[in-house]
């Protein structure tokens, strides 16, 4: 899944919180 949304403009909606919070660490690491 990461793989393919790698090169595309994520929205993390929740992103102050629980698995926004999580997935937005992802895609800033």
């Amino acid at each position: 899944m990461l793989t393919s949304i790698k090169n595309r403009s994520v929205i993390v909606t929740g992103g102050s919180k629980g698995i926004g919070k999580g997935i937005a660490q992802v895609f800033a690491a």
